[in-house]
């Protein structure tokens, strides 16, 4: 029995579903035109507005019911005073007993030139909104905006996206806009890129490194953290740079036609038999600077007066390290000779010291502060991950100090073969002080990981290896590698803080013949003719020396008056 009605119900089942499937066939049946007219006829889904957006679209943009028209830069919004009161500013107006508090018509002047209208539009409507989007280009004009209403929520969006978004291009801006809005979190990022990029990206882009301020470079040349590639020359030589496109703003040397005149003006002296020890893009700076035939240097003129800070904050003491660079820094006349002839004293009173294993001269007992100010600053720049070893060029008192790069870590070698070309110091042991740092950067060179190690100290016996660092897996490459280093005992420097308005006394010692002269017959070539050539590679093998480059012709720039050359006549052509 249970087995028939089990059946019954099978087949009732079936029946009904089949009508079914013939009521869904017939309703397919229905033609096209069928079906349109059925679709009028139903009701559609409307999406609403949500409250934010009707309040945004109906009263900022429609501007309904609005109870005060705010007029600024000759543009007038129909607003709301409960909307505006959002603001500090806003609300202390319509709420106090200014007469502001009374009217329905207010005129703001602006005197910030960085506000325009499309920022006060924004921000305006940011009030009646629960977002705002920012785009980088207008990004310092909104955060001057929002920081006239002391709108905190758009200023921290906007700082967001200045860090987000800061390269070459924008980090000038960035951090005068940081700094005049008192927006810190700015400031420190794009400092700290300043410091990561300083020498490697401005040093070929100079019309961006002139808009530097004096204030920006001057705290920059002192950084501890200052990443100099490759050596302090280097840097020297960026504010040579700098220095000559601030005082001649209307100077480009990316402008094709001025970029052919240098190159016949550098032809020009090569055939008067001048060398001047700079690429043709630069020509115009050296005339600048070696045609002036005063004995005084450049700093001590009121044009180079406002730098004086500056390149009291350079470490002139690692300028005198190389013959060629000393030549090319006295010739140059910017920095005070008595500067000059005081570190040479200091060295070699050093050396003296150190021949005779003089203890004192190896740093010792420094604090943090002492060693940031006096060390010696390098870099470089690693590209791809593998085994590779280098130096910075310049003497060192006697120790060739060697980096090596093997796998993931850096390790540094006394490095002492009788064959090399240098004066290597006897001494069995030498001591000297180091701080290593590691900066991984993204494409837009902005620092994502950095790795640093504490002051140490270490003491090496010849051709002795000691590890600095082993890399933490976070650090990816291009790696930025900065080294600060102290071998001798600093001297004190006071004298840096006074240039000498005549230098007349200076020159009156046993050095009676020109720093510029000595060593006449040296073969090294321009230091540095790139930023890249002043850091030495060594090679993967053993007993691998630098590769002596040839030797080119050079002459001596005289100064004093009265000495007539074949070149001088070329100065009243090429006088900027």
């Amino acid at each position: 029995m249970g087995q028939i009605m089990g059946s019954m119900q099978s087949n009732v089942a079936e029946v009904f579903g089949n009508r079914r499937k013939r009521k869904r066939s017939t309703d397919s049946a229905l033609s096209q035109d069928e079906q349109t007219q059925l679709g009028t006829t139903l009701p559609k889904k409307k999406k609403l507005l949500t409250t934010t957006q009707y309040i945004y679209k109906a009263l900022f943009k429609e501007e309904k019911n609005s109870d005060v028209a705010v007029m600024v830069l000759d543009k007038v919004w129909h607003l709301h005073k409960v909307y505006l009161s959002q603001s500090p500013y806003f609300y202390t107006m319509f709420n106090g007993t200014w007469k502001e508090a009374q009217q329905n018509f207010v005129q703001i002047t602006i005197p910030d030139d960085r506000i325009n209208v499309e920022s006060l539009d924004a921000v305006f409507g940011s009030m009646y909104s629960d977002e705002i989007e920012i785009d980088p280009k207008d990004v310092i004009p909104v955060l001057a905006t929002a920081t006239l209403f002391h709108l905190d929520g758009i200023i921290d969006k906007c700082a967001e996206v200045m860090v987000d978004t800061i390269n070459a291009e924008t980090a000038i801006h960035y951090y005068e806009a940081a700094c005049q809005y008192g927006v810190v979190g700015v400031k420190k990022s794009t400092f700290q890129w300043f410091q990561i990029n300083l020498l490697s990206i401005y040093s070929k882009q100079p019309n961006l490194l002139r808009h530097i301020s004096i204030d920006l470079m001057t705290a920059l040349t002192a950084s501890k953290d200052l990443y100099v590639m490759q050596t302090e020359f280097s840097l020297y030589t960026l504010l040579r740079t700098w220095m000559f496109l601030r005082l001649h703003p209307d100077h480009d040397p990316e402008d094709p036609v001025q970029r052919a005149e240098a190159q016949k003006t550098q032809e020009r002296l090569v055939n008067a038999g001048v060398d001047t020890h700079t690429p043709s893009v630069d020509v115009a700076q050296w005339t600048y600077f070696t045609s002036r035939m005063e004995e005084r240097s450049f700093l001590a003129t009121p044009e180079g007066q406002p730098f004086v800070p500056v390149f009291q904050k350079l470490r002139t003491q690692y300028l005198t390290n190389h013959y060629m660079d000393l030549k090319i820094i006295y010739n140059d006349n910017i920095i005070p000779k008595e500067w000059l002839y005081s570190h040479i004293h200091s060295h070699w009173d050093a050396l003296l010291r150190i021949d005779h294993g003089q203890e004192d001269t190896s740093p010792q007992q420094l604090d943090d502060e002492q060693f940031f100010e006096n060390c010696m600053r390098c870099g470089r720049l690693l590209t791809e991950p593998g085994y590779q070893k280098w130096r910075w060029t310049g003497f060192n008192f006697g120790m060739d100090l060697i980096l090596i790069m093997d796998s993931r870590r850096l390790n540094i070698r006394r490095h002492h073969r009788h064959e090399h070309e240098r004066v290597l110091s006897l001494q069995t042991r030498r001591k000297f002080m180091i701080r290593t740092t590691v900066t991984s950067i993204n494409a837009q060179r902005q620092p994502v990981f950095t790795q640093t190690s504490e002051i140490c100290s270490l003491s090496l016996e010849k051709n002795e290896e000691v590890p600095l660092m082993v890399l933490d897996p976070k650090l990816v490459h291009p790696l930025l590698i900065s080294i600060n280093m102290l071998v001798v005992m600093p001297p004190n420097q006071s004298f840096k803080e006074v240039v000498p308005h005549s230098e007349e006394a200076t020159t009156t010692t046993s050095l009676s013949i020109p720093i510029s002269e000595i060593g006449a017959t040296c073969e090294r070539p321009l230091t540095p003719a790139s930023a890249d050539d002043s850091a030495v590679y060594i090679g993967d093998s053993e007993g691998s020396t630098p590769t002596s480059p040839s030797p080119r012709r050079r002459i001596s720039w005289h100064r004093e008056i009265g000495v007539s050359t074949d070149a001088d006549a070329l100065f009243g052509d090429i006088a900027c």
